[in-house]
């Protein structure tokens, strides 16, 4: 499903360059739970904001589904993007000024689906998610948990065929970071590829395989598998 060839990415700094990515090979099957680990600066953020296509000054060859990403043009990248990729941050990123509903729209009046669609698919979202009873309240009127549950059905109400996850439960307590664990892992167990990045050893069991990554390298190139909860 996922395929990176010699993908490295490096900042100038001075007469020299610093990397942050360091050819990295990586096969990525469908329906796969991926988990990327590895120090602060390793370079896990930037992997996963290279296959969420949200970076792209990169070299190297990425490809989803047999499409070549890195050559794609900027319009091309992000319509792939919207049709493929939900992604999840540890901050939430819920527009403030909108009801958890049409925070749940947005994603799709992006894509251009009908209003009517559009309305279906996220009461069946709101419903599938049981948050319902939230759908006129502001993220502000909600518990982090809550926030983040509604931002994980965001990532998916366009049904994605990969939900990229950084640190999706870094800022919520212990309950909460399981819950949203334990939807990550039945949305898994449907069918949608998950690729997190978590510092937390127990989340990282929630894969089926682990990467390790150090000073932007694969560090473990036999990427040894984690038992599965």
């Amino acid at each position: 499903m996922i395929r990176l060839r010699g993908v490295e990415k490096s900042y100038p700094v001075g007469t020299g360059r610093v990397y942050v990515l360091r050819q990295v090979d990586l096969d990525i099957q469908n329906g796969e739970f991926i988990t990327i680990m590895g120090p602060s600066g390793a370079g896990k953020s930037t992997l996963l904001s290279i296959l969420g296509m949200l970076d792209n000054e990169y070299t190297g060859d990425y490809f989803l589904l047999d499409q070549s990403v890195h050559d794609l043009k900027p319009k091309d990248r992000a319509a792939l993007n919207k049709q493929y990729i939900g992604f999840v941050f540890q901050q939430y990123h819920l527009i403030d000024d909108l009801t958890v509903a049409e925070n749940l729209d947005l994603p799709l009046s992006y894509r251009d689906v009908p209003r009517r669609e559009r309305e279906a698919i996220v009461a069946d979202t709101l419903d599938r998610f049981q948050i319902v009873g939230k759908k006129d309240l502001y993220p502000s009127q909600l518990s982090g948990g809550q926030q983040q549950l509604v931002a994980v059905a965001r990532a998916v109400v366009g049904n994605p065929k990969v939900i990229l996850a950084d640190e999706p439960t870094g800022s919520l307590h212990t309950t909460h970071g399981r819950m949203i664990m334990d939807l990550l892992k039945r949305l898994n167990q449907e069918g949608t590829t998950i690729i997190q990045v978590t510092h937390n050893e127990e989340w990282a069991a929630y894969g089926n395989r682990t990467i390790q990554l150090l000073d932007g390298w694969i560090a473990d190139p036999a990427r040894v598998p984690v038992s599965s909860t």
